[in-house]
């Protein structure tokens, strides 16, 4: 679906991607990890056509996309947050992106009901984005991206926002809606858990440098990714927990 060869991303003298390589098959989900600052927004908006890069090529189904528009890519980048539109309500909020490509109007209501459904908004279709909830406003924003039913779906720490018990329900949900959509999604984040529970593939970005792992094994053990030493401290907070209940 989706093929990466040695971009480069360069401001001034500073180096952000360093000849980035990968590929990413069809109806899979890729996590990226790193640090900020790492360089996984920039890779993220030069995929979404929104940078362009110093060097490289980007292919999309065997198509050669570098100096295509952002609209010609139909490539959605989501970000943390949830951009509606303040003067229309949730069901128009979802109904633009296929308002502006002219789909029937029949088409329109079943998709958008059916959307409201998948997302569990039924019954929200005529509220304003403030009369919702943080959350809500966030499901409206990821159902908005995903109803044109884009080549690609780039995430860019999209839950990071939310409290604890809302990020739990949207990582769900999306694991739900992935299948359901057969979705092909970059998901970025910096939080260890969050990539292991969204991508079927593990990367790690350090310094512009994107290394991909071929199994989770590979990722965890890998010290510059600093899982493992994650894993042990919570490891060792629950053994302190478990010694004080005894």
């Amino acid at each position: 679906m989706l093929k990466v060869e040695a971009i480069q991303k360069s401001f001034g003298e500073e180096t952000v991607l360093s000849q980035l390589s990968f590929t990413l098959p069809s109806e899979s989900v890729m996590s990226i990890l790193g640090r900020s600052g790492s360089g996984k927004s920039t890779l993220l908006r030069i995929l979404a056509g929104l940078e362009r890069a110093s060097s490289g090529q980007i292919f999309l189904e065997d198509q050669e996309i570098s100096h295509w528009t952002p609209q010609k890519r139909n490539i959605v980048y989501l970000y943390q947050e949830p951009l509606l539109f303040p003067h229309l309500n949730v069901f128009e909020n979802l109904a633009f992106g296929l308002r502006i490509r002219k789909n029937d109007p029949a088409l329109i209501h079943d998709r958008v009901h059916q959307m409201l459904k998948d997302l569990e908004l039924e019954g929200q279709d005529k509220k304003m984005p403030h009369q919702i909830s943080g959350g809500q406003r966030q499901r409206v924003n990821f159902g908005r991206a995903i109803i044109i039913e884009p080549r690609v779906l780039l995430l860019d720490e999209p839950f990071g926002a939310l409290d604890v018990e809302t990020r739990h329900n949207m990582q769900e949900l999306f694991q739900e809606l992935r299948v359901r959509h057969k979705m092909t999604a970059i998901f970025v984040t910096h939080d260890l858990k969050e990539a292991m529970l969204m991508g079927q593939r593990l990367a790690y970005m350090q310094q512009g440098h994107l290394k991909i792992y071929s199994d989770r094994s590979e990722f965890l053990t890998d010290p510059s990714t600093e899982a493992g030493r994650e894993i042990q401290f919570w490891e060792k907070m629950r053994e302190e927990a478990d010694k004080k209940r005894d």
